[in-house]
């Protein structure tokens, strides 16, 4: 496996572009009201379908064959992924399959559900919904749209990255978070071939962490599923993984792991403090920030810092748990 054969982002990002947002880029008040901290926020939580997931799904399924594009297209996804590649494919006429596991996020299952594809909920986890979306693929002569595991994908992932560095040119460490590696390692390679001394810092929830025990142990490994704020880090990465584990075991420098209760404590942090919605995937980013943003914090690398929040699709009740389980914000 040569990841020099991977499509470049820098070259994916204008092609996906018409079907993308360049998403913002929030700095971040400094808590002392001296003016702006060196920290911002990359808002792919407010990135058509509510994350970054489009950006993979609009480079793979743009680089289809016509035949395949007629014949259709199917994936397994903890919700994020199957809205992107449902998104996608309705707008390019493309018949879609989205397999979820039966604990999917229910506001996500109904915003697939509404984008016209054909939506399969089954699998009390999230390799057992993935075996059964690859058995109907092979069945049906479907192509399958890796939710992170594909070079067009992670392609489609790194142009956050290309545009971090068109935003924020100076940047020295990004923190992103980790599950398949798609994003991690996309944005690591795409950033790093630009600017190799910018410090990627990878953050797992400890509940969803393969890719963090993976690269400990030097070869991809299965581990249990547990119950996770951040289910859309949740799932394995396949212990025949060709590209995102070379890719952030290579490009990844450092990680951070963060335990459920610091997750809920900064999705109720954005949504009091800086107004914002994000899911515990996305927020996972703000759990390792959060300690460093009081004096005398120290950042996990040179600054400007930009911390990736991948996306904003949370189930209402979900937000309100974890709004009611937070006992540290001001009353």
């Amino acid at each position: 496996m040569e990841i020099s054969s991977l499509p470049s982002s820098q070259e994916v990002a204008p092609l996906i572009r018409g079907w993308v947002q360049q998403t913002p880029l929030l700095p971040l008040p400094r808590g002392d009201g001296g003016g702006e901290s060196d920290i911002h926020l990359k808002l792919e939580s407010l990135q058509e379908t509510g994350s970054f997931k489009v950006r993979g799904a609009a480079a793979a399924l743009l680089h289809l064959s016509e035949d395949a594009k007629r014949r259709g297209v199917v994936t397994c996804s903890s919700g994020n992924h199957g809205r992107a590649v449902a998104w996608m494919a309705q707008r390019l006429g493309i018949p879609a399959t989205i397999f979820l596991p039966e604990w999917t996020d229910p506001s996500k299952v109904a915003a697939i559900r509404g984008l016209g594809c054909t939506v399969e909920v089954g699998g009390d986890s999230y390799d057992a919904a993935e075996g059964r979306a690859r058995a109907h693929g092979a069945a049906h002569d479907l192509s399958w749209i890796d939710p992170f595991d594909d070079p067009w994908v992670i392609a489609g992932q790194g142009t956050v990255g290309v545009e971090v560095l068109e935003q924020l040119p100076h940047v020295g460490t990004i923190l992103v978070p980790l599950s398949g590696g798609g994003l991690a390692g996309g944005i690591a390679r795409a950033v790093k071939e630009v600017r190799p001394q910018v410090r990627v810092v990878a953050v797992s929830a400890r509940n969803a962490r393969v890719m963090w025990e993976s690269v400990r142990g030097g070869r991809p490994i299965s581990m249990p599923e547990e119950p996770t704020l951040a289910s859309a880090l949740a799932g394995g990465i396949g212990e025949a993984n060709r590209w995102t584990f070379p890719l952030v075991q290579r490009w990844v420098d450092a990680h951070i792991l963060v335990e459920e209760a610091a997750i809920a404590q900064a999705m109720a942090w954005a949504f009091r403090e800086l107004k914002l919605v994000v899911e515990g995937g996305g927020a996972v980013t703000l759990a390792a920030l959060r300690p460093l943003l009081a004096p005398p914090g120290r950042l996990p690398g040179p600054g400007p810092l930009v911390a990736i929040i991948s996306g904003g699709n949370v189930d209402s009740a979900v937000l309100r748990r974890s709004l009611e389980s937070d006992h540290h914000h001001p009353e």
